[in-house]
């Protein structure tokens, strides 16, 4: 059985993964796809040309890696793509946020680092030659980001554990790739709140875009995806800069 494994597959990216992946890659013979609504995970079946295998459930709830555990041990599926695409943010400073959401900061580095590197492990013996790992990151991992602080780290933890992952598994013909957009027109702002950076703004992507180039740039091999002309020269920009002066930047208006 040939399947593509798809975390956060309930909206957003993780949705258009769904929709775009059947069509990148034929053959498939499933798609399993991973959130906390059903009822979303289920409506999928129309989008998806190809039968859909659903787990309901929380990522950054140990026993919902029992289910997932039980079936891969039982199929033994060939996985021939895994989309880490679960993961939220929260905007504004440590402090402020800790006051509003204690446990916030810590469920955002769970999902979005602990879980996603659970799932590679659970997933790693069911990997073979050709296989492929989009782990989604973000532009806010090239630089430290005041009022996005943990958000900003946890994607750093990404993309660093992302490239660090395709230098171990390139021998293997396994290719891990890091997607790194700006800010998605997607339900991910919802959560965080709207951006009230102008930049951000301007630059605002569409999922259908930045899922084909993730796509597109994995099918090449590459180690990182980006979205954009904005987004690359910022990831040169920041290369550049001090990061104290983006930092010092960043934090105008902080009291």
């Amino acid at each position: 059985m040939r399947i593509a494994v798809i975390t956060g597959a309930s909206s957003g990216m993780g949705r258009e993964f769904v929709r775009q992946i059947p069509h990148f890659y034929q053959g498939l013979d499933e798609l399993w796809v991973i959130a906390r609504r059903k009822e979303r995970l289920t409506a999928l079946k129309s989008i998806c040309p190809i039968p859909i295998r659903i787990f309901a459930g929380d990522l950054t709830e140990e026993e919902f890696y029992i289910g997932l555990k039980a079936q891969l041990s039982k199929l033994r599926p060939d996985i021939r793509m895994l989309v880490n695409a679960a993961g939220f943010g929260k905007t504004g400073t440590v402090e402020d946020i800790y006051a509003k959401e204690s446990g916030a900061q810590e469920k955002m580095i769970w999902l979005n680092c602990n879980a996603l590197t659970k799932m590679i492990f659970m997933c790693m013996p069911y990997l073979s030659k050709g296989s492929r790992i989009l782990n989604l990151s973000s532009a806010a991992a090239f630089c430290p980001q005041p009022r996005f602080a943990v958000y900003a780290a946890s994607k750093s933890y990404v993309l660093s554990f992302s490239r660090a992952l395709s230098g171990e598994w390139k021998r293997k013909g396994i290719y891990v790739t890091a997607v790194c957009p700006g800010p998605v027109d997607t339900e991910f702002f919802e959560v965080m709140g709207k951006p009230s950076n102008p930049l951000k703004k301007l630059v605002m992507a569409d999922a259908p875009s930045v899922v084909r180039q993730a796509l597109l740039d994995s099918r090449k091999k590459k180690t990182v995806s980006i979205y954009g002309g904005w987004m690359k020269a910022i990831r040169i920009l920041m290369k550049l800069l001090p990061k104290e002066w983006v930092i010092r930047i960043e934090s105008i208006g902080i009291k």
